[in-house]
């Protein structure tokens, strides 16, 4: 009988929550073997569905449970008539049912378990078929092998009354079983070797953990940035915004920002003097990109992500500069993909352009299925391009007389 292990703390279970209780359920299962040997068992009656039994056995001398394995030589029916057919049976059970595995295995002269396996050959002619008629005859001679024994082992636990039997109605081929090449009748005798689990009662252990759970704090970088930056502490250069002015830390910004950190690392005026004059930024812009600089959130980019990209742009804040670009995306529509697309390629963000000639493509495709429906629908459709294709002339025009130095494929 299986001993049931004690369960380890809950303290030991690396990378683990650690829990106030804890339960530890162990499913006992009882394991024992039987080992049935049939001497001559050529002689045994060969008529289909008679069958033979072997003695009782259980799993110790206290286990009121009785089994007992139940052979048909011959078959249990007609389908299973060139097989032998294999049984557990459950003789005699104090309990309403039981559950249990088993396992069956042929014992050959060694005493070894036997896997009977054998090797077929076959021919294949395959026509494979090629445009304008061309065929091909290919001639395959594979091997595969195939099992004599349909299975020897339960899948699951089967449920088990008084009375009740499982198995293998084609256990193993009779032809395979009685050829003395294979070795499987030595002397004549038939050594049949089962393995049983009988599943009992589970036990539950349980208990309650001494430690005490570490909760560790949230990170408020961000927000420790942001009062840093809202309050102005130890603020060292100013930021001139169209005349509005901004307190901030030289350090952060060059940290944050290639362009920044150029601008301060070199002996230029804005070093010396600690201001900064910017004059091709909205202030409100330029204070929402400072947030960002600081917190790496930008709250109100929703409703500046186009002004704010081209800041996030002009001061190498890439991931700010993303951000602005799937604010775009989300929003594209017929009215403004033209200008998008436009600023896409005046800042080289190339995922909203490839965003925005997308959508221009579906666009045209859409006109191009009208043409399909009413003629209301088609006149429908070429309205709303209408201003779509007037805003990517005017970009092809400015191209054209050289306000752009390069051109965006469609």
């Amino acid at each position: 009988m299986s001993r049931i292990p004690t369960p380890p703390p809950p303290t030991e279970m690396s990378n683990a929550p650690i829990a106030e209780s804890w339960c530890y359920t162990q499913v006992k299962v009882v394991k024992f073997s039987y080992m049935w040997t049939i001497n001559n068992f050529s002689f045994c009656r060969e008529e289909m569905g008679e069958v033979v039994k072997s003695s009782t056995f259980s799993a110790g001398t206290n286990d009121k449970l009785k089994w007992c394995l139940r052979v048909n030589p011959k078959g249990l029916d007609e389908e299973s008539k060139d097989y032998l057919s294999l049984y557990l049976l459950l003789v005699s059970c104090p309990k309403s049912e039981v559950r249990a595995k088993f396992k069956f295995s042929i014992l050959n002269a060694k005493g070894e378990e036997t896997k009977a396996m054998g090797k077929c050959f076959f021919i294949l002619y395959t026509k494979v078929m090629f445009m304008f008629s061309v065929c091909l005859l290919h001639l395959v001679i594979a091997t595969f092998f195939i099992s004599y024994f349909t299975c020897t082992e339960s899948q699951r636990a089967y449920r088990f009354v008084q009375g009740k039997d499982w198995g293998f109605k084609k256990f193993i081929r009779r032809d395979f079983l009685l050829d003395d090449a294979n070795g499987l009748l030595p002397d004549d005798k038939l050594t049949l070797f089962c393995e049983v689990s009988v599943v009992q009662d589970s036990v539950n252990i349980s208990g309650h953990s001494n430690m005490t759970t570490l909760k560790v704090p949230e990170c408020r970088l961000a927000n420790d940035m942001g009062d840093l930056w809202e309050s102005n502490r130890f603020a060292d250069c100013c930021l001139c915004v169209c005349g509005r002015e901004f307190n901030a830390h030289k350090a952060i910004l060059a940290a944050r920002s290639a362009v920044f950190n150029a601008m301060f690392k070199h002996e230029m005026e804005e070093t010396k003097k600690n201001r900064v004059e910017i004059k091709d930024v909205e202030p409100e812009v330029f204070k929402e990109m400072l947030r960002f600089v600081y917190t790496g959130r930008a709250p109100n980019l929703e409703k500046m992500a186009d002004d704010l990209l081209a800041a996030a742009d002009k001061y190498a804040l890439d991931r700010l500069k993303v951000m602005c670009e799937e604010a775009l995306c989300v929003n594209l529509s017929v009215e403004n993909v033209a200008d998008t697309l436009i600023l896409a390629d005046l800042h080289s963000a190339e995922q909203l352009r490839a965003h925005s000639i997308d959508f221009i493509n579906r666009c045209v495709c859409l006109a191009a299925y009208a043409k399909c429906a009413s003629l209301n629908d088609a006149f429908s459709m070429a309205s709303s391009c209408l201003p779509l294709c007037l805003k990517l002339n005017d970009f092809l025009m400015k191209f054209v007389m050289g306000e752009k130095n390069r051109l965006v494929r469609i």
